[in-house]
């Protein structure tokens, strides 16, 4: 039987051995901490351009991002629940940071209202959710009308005719527009409309991340630094090339069109998502807030994840109408 090394010389390389284990596991851990120094330094940056926490930001967004993604490709009627949801808390956020400018909306009936638009969507079609739109429109302004026969829900003339206005808005701008998204994912209403849907999102969120990556690294001249000082010319030009690029490649292999429609996609998409966050900057700027509510951490509101969103939603549903038959 082997007998195990004895005396000075077992002791010293097992003595070598161990410092050489507890020098590597200083080197990983050395290493370790580098990156993270660097990872929380280009965090910080970040959350100094943007407000927002990076870990949490790219968390959540994965998570909705996969929920939609599943929805869209496997489940029609599960993506309108989605856009249900949506709804609900996106007119819940804005009846209630218009409330706290002085409008006085009432939320319930809002919430209720919208969300009869996206049934109707899926199942009625574009006509008759042209119908229910006015129908939900009347049905909160009647209830606001109601609300001021008590005494204390009761301004004056000028007051009732902005609270009636800001409650056509709330419906028209998250309500009716996030419809359209599940118009376009209905198999009755649009064949393969499901398609244009996620190119759609996937254009907006490369021309968000092409911003971001240019306006962190190349940033110098503000676009318009009256309504949303983070956003600069470099950055505009940086979600531009995202936007085209995406577009070109989902035209080709998403969308089995020609080419030159990524040309028209891209550009048409990035002017609607800059134009959606910026009027939406401009109505925090007024309201006096700087997040819509604070429930998705690190994006502040859901209605801050839509802003660029809703009317790109618009804008591709009104190429599908247009390019489709052509394509078809």
């Amino acid at each position: 039987m082997a007998q195990r090394p004895q005396g000075p010389d077992f002791k010293a390389q097992a003595q070598a051995a161990r410092a050489d284990i507890e020098r590597q596991l200083q080197e990983s851990r050395a290493q370790f901490e580098n990156a993270r120094a660097q990872f929380d330094e280009v965090n910080e940056r970040i959350r100094a351009r943007t407000g927002r926490n990076l870990i949490l930001a790219i968390l959540i967004g994965v998570g909705a991002g996969a929920l939609v993604l599943a929805s869209l490709l496997f489940i029609p009627e599960l993506f309108m629940l989605v856009g249900a949801a949506i709804v609900a808390f996106g007119v819940a956020e804005l009846s209630t940071a218009l409330r706290g400018s002085g409008r006085d909306i009432p939320r319930t009936a809002s919430v209720i209202a919208a969300l009869a638009l996206i049934p109707a969507s899926y199942y009625l079609g574009a006509e008759l959710r042209w119908l229910v739109f006015i129908a939900a429109a009347a049905f909160v302004v009647l209830w606001r009308l109601i609300e001021y026969a008590w005494p204390s829900r009761r301004g004056g003339g000028d007051a009732l005719l902005r609270d009636l206005a800001a409650s056509i808005l709330v419906q028209a701008y998250v309500g009716l527009l996030a419809s359209l998204a599940v118009l376009l994912v209905s198999p009755q209403s649009s064949p393969g409309g499901r398609w244009w849907l996620l190119a759609a999102l996937i254009i907006v969120v490369a021309t968000d991340t092409g911003a971001y990556a240019a306006g962190l690294n190349l940033g110098r001249h503000k676009m318009v630094p009256t309504i949303s000082p983070s956003k600069t010319w470099e950055g505009f030009a940086g979600a531009g090339a995202a936007a085209i690029i995406a577009g070109v490649l989902l035209s080709l292999f998403m969308l089995h069109v020609p080419w030159w429609f990524g040309l028209v996609i891209g550009p048409v998409l990035l002017v609607t998502a800059t134009v959606g966050d910026l009027a939406e900057s401009l109505i925090k700027r007024d309201i006096g807030i700087k997040d819509m509510s604070s429930w998705l951490p690190g994006h502040g509101g859901v209605l801050d994840r839509l802003d660029s969103i809703l009317p790109s939603v618009a804008a591709t549903y009104a190429l599908y109408l247009i390019f489709y038959p052509l394509f078809s």
